[in-house]
Formats: C-alpha cells, structure tokens, sequence
C-alpha cells in the first residue's frame, strides 16, 4: 500500500479548492459488504465514494465533502492484471473516486470519455502515465 503522504498528494491534485475528505483503505471482505449495501453489488470492488452533499466550506462556499474507501486487494490485483505499477493503480483510484465525489460519472460513453480525460489531465499532472493505453504484456521466458 501507498504511504500516507503519497495519497494525500494524489487526493490534492484532483479535489478542488475547498473541501476536505477521507480516504480508507480496507480489505475485500469490506468493500465486498459496502458495495452490496450501497450499489446492491455482491463483490469487492476497487473504490466507492461517498459524498455527502451540502457540505460548506470557507466562506460559506460549497465544499467537496465525502469518503473514498479504496479495497487494497482488489486494487493489487487489477495492477497486476493489467501490468501497471501498484503505485500509479492506486494515484487513478483516489482520482478517479474524488471525481466521482465531485459529480463525474462515467454511466454513458460521453460522460466516460469526459471522466477518463480529466483523470489522464490530473495523472499525467502527477507525472503518471495515461491509465487508459494498453501496455505491452512481458513475454513469459
């Protein structure tokens, strides 16, 4: 897993100005139970967010307020299936969830493509490689 400061880094990059958020890390058997209570989803998936909506920050502004649980096993494996560091899975994970807290969605394929591109805009910000392109798969010797 990530040490604390490099996904609080991650988390800075892709939230806005004001807000204030919290990201758990958690093991399957979790992520399995909250998916299926909040998305009727019986298995583990990579991330959830929670946004709690109404939420003020300075000066009384709207502020990006929520949760982001990220399930580190799942998120290790899809790394490893689709050949990318552990590290730079994790970076598009707490992205891609806090643009979720934001209202990004990727339900039809115009909002995915809006969603992915600002995801690869922050990654790349991040010195991160773009999620989306394939990688080349290692020959097995």
């Amino acid at each position: 897993m990530p040490a604390a400061w490099l996904l609080r880094r991650w988390a800075r990059a892709a939230r806005p100005a004001h807000g204030a958020l919290t990201l758990r890390v958690v093991g399957a058997p979790e992520a399995r139970k909250l998916n299926a209570a909040y998305r009727r989803r019986d298995y583990a998936t990579n991330v959830l967010s929670f946004c709690y909506p109404g939420a003020r920050g300075p000066r009384n502004r709207a502020a990006l307020l929520g949760d982001i649980v990220l399930c580190h096993p799942v998120i290790a494996l899809q790394a490893r299936e689709q050949g990318k560091p552990l590290a730079a899975h994790y970076a598009h994970m707490v992205v891609h969830g806090i643009l979720h807290l934001g209202g990004m969605d990727h339900r039809g394929a115009s909002e995915a493509r809006l969603m992915e591109a600002r995801e690869t805009r922050i990654l790349r910000s991040l010195g991160l490689a773009d999620p989306y392109q394939p990688r080349p798969r290692r020959a097995i010797e």
